[in-house]
Order: structure tokens, then C-alpha cells, then sequence
């Protein structure tokens, strides 16, 4: 069900009642923006996705096996890259696995090592996914490319200064993209 908009911008309004009773109404202003942007492009790219049989967590596990050389990553590293608990890489990969858009093998080298492959219908699922997602733009197509560049360099630094990564120098691997 769609919502009406409002006659008036109610974060800017928490803006205004923050700055009387308090200090810091920017960072409110700024992070509740955040929060709210994020349920967007959650929403709009979950939509596209829906016809799928994907949610936003789903195709992003199978986008990084695609990303990867062999169309494989140990579930561990799954994690480390989607930046999630190993409790949800698992509950992911089953969900994909109850599809049949990955299985679930033992490493060849490392018996403690669970690998995750993109089958052939996973590969399928991902490519038909992608023109979806690119479609809606995530939501995002009011955003020139330079708005979007801007943001993610803001964006980038502070996720930089709260240690999801190095620096910014090591955004890229230098060991590729598996």
C-alpha cells in the first residue's frame, strides 16, 4: 500500500526541535537520513527482487559468488565481505540452497572449510536479478552520477573512521576479486 506523502520534510521538523532542546541536530539530521534512505533502497530493491524469489541479503550472497573466480568462497569469507554475522551467511545459504541456486561443498584442502558455489540456476537467477536491480537504480535515480559519487565518498570515510576496513587505500584487494 502506498503511503501520502506529508506536506513537510519530518526529519527537518526533528531538526528544528532537536536544535532548541539540545546540541548536535546536524548528526540527528544527517544519521536519521541515513536510516530512512536505507528503508528505500531496501524497499525498492527488495521489489525488484521479489519476482525473483530474492530478497536484498539473498542476491547480494549470490552477486559476491559471482564476483569470485571460481564461483566459489568459503562461507566464512562470505561473511567477512557481506560484513554479517555467521549465523546469517548460513541462514542465506540455505534459503539459496533450498532454491538450488548454491550448494554447499566441503574445501578440497580444509576439511574445517564449508564452500559456497553458484550453481548454473544461480548464475541464471543472478544475471536476470542484476537488469532488475539496475532498472530501479536502488531506488536511487533521482541522483546524478556525481551525487552518487559524492555520497559514497562521505559515506566511505566514515565507514573507514569506524574500521570496516584499513584505510581508504585498501578498499580493493590486491589479491582480486575472489
Amino acid at each position: 500500500m502506498a503511503r501520502r506523502p506529508l506536506p513537510f520534510d519530518p526529519i527537518a521538523l526533528a531538526r528544528v526541535n532537536w536544535d532548541e532542546r539540545s546540541t548536535g541536530g546536524a548528526a540527528m539530521q544527517f544519521a536519521t537520513s541515513i536510516m530512512r534512505v536505507q528503508q528505500i533502497v531496501l524497499s525498492v530493491t527488495d521489489a525488484a527482487l521479489k519476482p525473483f524469489g530474492l530478497n536484498f541479503a539473498r542476491f547480494e550472497a549470490l552477486v559476491l559468488l559471482s564476483f569470485s573466480r571460481t564461483g566459489s568462497l568459503p562461507m566464512g569469507k562470505m561473511g567477512e565481505r557481506l560484513m554479517i554475522h555467521p549465523a546469517s551467511v548460513t541462514n542465506i545459504v540455505d534459503r539459496l540452497e533450498e532454491k538450488g541456486f548454491v550448494t554447499r561443498n566441503a574445501h578440497p584442502d580444509d576439511g574445517r572449510t564449508t564452500l559456497c558455489t553458484l550453481t548454473q540456476p544461480g548464475r541464471a537467477i543472478v544475471e536476470r536479478s542484476l537488469v532488475a536491480v539496475n532498472d530501479a537504480m536502488f531506488g536511487l535515480t533521482e541522483l546524478s552520477y556525481d551525487d552518487l559519487e559524492t555520497g559514497t565518498a562521505l559515506l566511505t570515510k566514515l565507514r573507514a573512521q569506524h574500521g570496516d576496513f584499513t584505510s581508504e587505500h585498501d578498499v580493493i584487494p590486491s589479491s582480486g576479486n575472489s
